[in-house]
């Protein structure tokens, strides 16, 4: 094994490990974000109606936080993609296959998506649990919201406006940097060009 061939070993077991870490990490707060949700519906039906109006922020930010986990999916995957490829050639064998796995069982790289849905091609299971977990997220936030209409007015008009126009605000700003970085492909075009000549001797000019 040569140096080069070494050290693109060590780099692949510390994205896969990274990978690992954050599914482990998605899940996670997936898990968390569900049982919050849950408890503030329970206190809001059982106690007091204002436990309803903390059920969108709360969705919200777990929609964001589970996002911002799947952005670094995403990064490792992109690394660990390039560097099974360098090792391949090293090789003169096609030996590690898992980023090709990765590609067709799980979710394309380098093609237009919400977060990890593909919106051309290959459509999982993958792709239908983000469908799922987004629509569960959608429907909290807007049931959380109805449930405490009442409530939130009760308090005034004032807080009213200050509550819808904060929420507003962060919803809109959470798609449309959303968009930005995943749909419109901004996050993944920025790591194919650090990857770009991967593998290649450095330029001495």
């Amino acid at each position: 094994m040569t140096e080069s061939t070494r050290l693109a070993s060590q780099q692949l077991v510390r994205m896969r490990e990274m990978n690992r870490f954050y599914h482990e990490r998605f899940f996670s707060d997936v898990r968390f974000t569900t049982l919050t949700l849950i408890a503030l519906f329970v206190l809001g039906a059982s106690q007091s109606q204002i436990a309803y109006l903390l059920v969108p922020p709360a969705a919200l930010l777990g929609a964001a936080q589970t996002a911002f986990d799947a952005s670094y999916l995403i990064f490792s995957r992109h690394y660990a993609t390039d560097l099974e490829r360098y090792l391949n050639r090293a090789l003169g064998e096609r030996i590690l296959v898992a980023h090709e796995m990765e590609d067709r069982y799980l979710f394309p790289l380098n093609s237009p998506k919400i977060v990890t849905l593909t919106t051309t091609r290959d459509f999982s299971w993958f792709g239908f649990m983000t469908i799922l977990y987004t629509a569960m997220g959608v429907a909290a936030f807007v049931f959380g919201l109805a449930l405490g209409w009442h409530e939130l007015f009760a308090h005034g008009p004032g807080w009213a406006v200050a509550y819808l126009g904060t929420m507003a605000l962060l919803t809109v700003a959470a798609l449309g940097v959303g968009w930005w970085w995943f749909p419109a492909g901004t996050g993944e075009k920025r790591l194919t060009a650090a990857l770009a000549g991967f593998g290649q001797p450095p330029d001495e000019t």
